[in-house]
């Protein structure tokens, strides 16, 4: 079943928590789709995958690119997901829609925990996850590392320290 992670930013940014995530999924070989609202982050995002840093880049693909159904990670700000992918990023507000990730490996909705309206939307979407009865997961940014700070019942796993992944 889906796990529909949540990452409450704190000290980040979308773009320098965002290529690490995407590098650990590929690690795994899924294929992604990352969501945005704004087609503005959309080519931000498309810049910033082939330069975040000097010895790597990750391979990817946007809205006019061509071969979408072969691209590993599919940007986009639209509804579409041309690659098959095994996750899905939601960022910008983005909202989780249960029906559509159910069929995924995994979700991820990344937040801004600065932005009062981003967290009412993260609010919003983990009622929703949860009233589809999928598994809910919050992670938060602390001391320099992610920790686990509670699941879809309240409790917390086993991992609830270290690495979000």
């Amino acid at each position: 079943m889906v796990e529909v992670l949540f990452y409450h930013l704190t000290r980040g940014s979308v773009e320098s928590v965002l290529p690490g995530l995407l590098e650990r999924s590929l690690a795994r070989g899924w294929r992604a789709v990352v969501r945005s609202t704004l087609p503005e982050r959309v080519a931000a995002l498309d810049a910033h995958l082939w330069t975040y840093a000097d010895a790597s880049f990750l391979p990817h693909g946007a809205p006019g690119a061509p071969f979408p159904e072969r691209q590993p990670v599919w940007l986009t700000a639209g509804e579409e997901m041309p690659n098959a992918p095994d996750v899905l990023f939601l960022i910008d507000g983005a909202p989780v829609r249960p029906a559509e990730v159910a069929g995924l490996a995994r979700a991820v909705v990344i937040f801004d925990g600065a932005d009062a309206a981003a967290v009412a939307r993260a609010r919003e979407d983990w009622r929703a996850v949860c009233d589809a009865g999928l598994t809910a997961v919050y992670w938060a940014q602390e001391d320099g590392r992610w920790r686990e700070k509670a699941r879809a019942g309240g409790a917390l796993s086993p991992r609830a320290e270290g690495r979000a992944d």
